[in-house]
């Protein structure tokens, strides 16, 4: 099996070592593809406007200047044109990517775009806390990954789906177990924006979110986290819904 490595943290990101570790599990057909610099955030945007630039950090580690998207496309279309990987793996995230954080993770924008073309795509994340905020769990990711991935393998990725992967803030032991669940929900309420000042005296602004208690919906990826499960996530491309789109039809009809 050959194996196409991204994330949106950056080449020199500690959770890219850690999916090279879980992808190296499972074959030793690996190849490394990852932004020059972080793109957290950046969702699923392609670079339009400016040239990619590439770069071969060594043997089948490749970095480029551009997005997660701009990885996976690079990756495919040119330096692995001649034989196809069979399995793209985006992350390993530093923090999870859960409720609606799926749509501005760059971590599972990779997964998208590997699976737009046609490549079984998985996005793996590591949630932290407080305490671990500098030092994410990885070991956790790393010791589950590779059993969950297969699994997820065997079971099959239809087309148009990814797989959203989070693994929760806790030593490997102390999993319990693996949940595979709907998409979450936050409160908005907890978005809000940082007003500051910079040295002239001008406004700037920080999104920010406020730590408040949050009951998480059972049966979601953030319940899962939170009761120390492996959240396990399949989410479509088409987001055609269709009970609206039957329900317009009526309507327009």
């Amino acid at each position: 099996m050959r194996i196409l490595c991204t994330n949106d943290d950056g080449i020199h990101a500690p959770g890219l070592k850690t999916l090279e570790a879980i992808a190296r599990n499972l074959s030793d057909d690996v190849w490394v593809v990852a932004p020059e610099t972080d793109q957290s955030g950046v969702a699923h945007s392609l670079s339009l406007n400016d040239p990619l630039r590439l770069r071969e950090i060594s043997d089948r580690h490749f970095a480029v200047k551009g997005t997660p998207t701009d990885c996976v496309i690079m990756g495919v279309r040119e330096l692995m044109r001649e034989h196809k990987p069979d399995l793209v793996l985006s992350g390993v995230n530093r923090g999870q990517n859960a409720a609606e954080d799926v749509t501005y993770s760059g971590t599972v924008a990779g997964a998208i775009e590997g699976t737009l073309l046609g490549i079984p795509s998985i996005a793996l994340s590591q949630a932290y806390g407080p305490g671990t905020r500098n030092a994410p769990r990885w070991h956790c990711a790393e010791h589950h990954g590779p059993k969950i991935i297969r699994k997820i393998i065997d079971a099959g990725i239809e087309k148009g789906i990814l797989v959203n992967v989070n693994f929760p803030d806790c030593e490997p032991e102390e999993v319990q177990g693996t949940a595979v669940v709907n998409q979450g929900q936050r409160t908005q309420e907890l978005l809000r924006l940082d007003a500051r000042l910079d040295g002239r005296g001008n406004p700037y602004y920080w999104i920010a979110f406020e730590r408040r208690p949050f009951t998480p919906g059972n049966g979601t990826d953030l319940w899962a986290l939170a009761d120390k499960r492996i959240a396990v996530t399949p989410l479509r491309i088409d987001m055609t819904d269709e009970p609206t789109l039957t329900r317009y039809a009526q309507a327009f009809g």
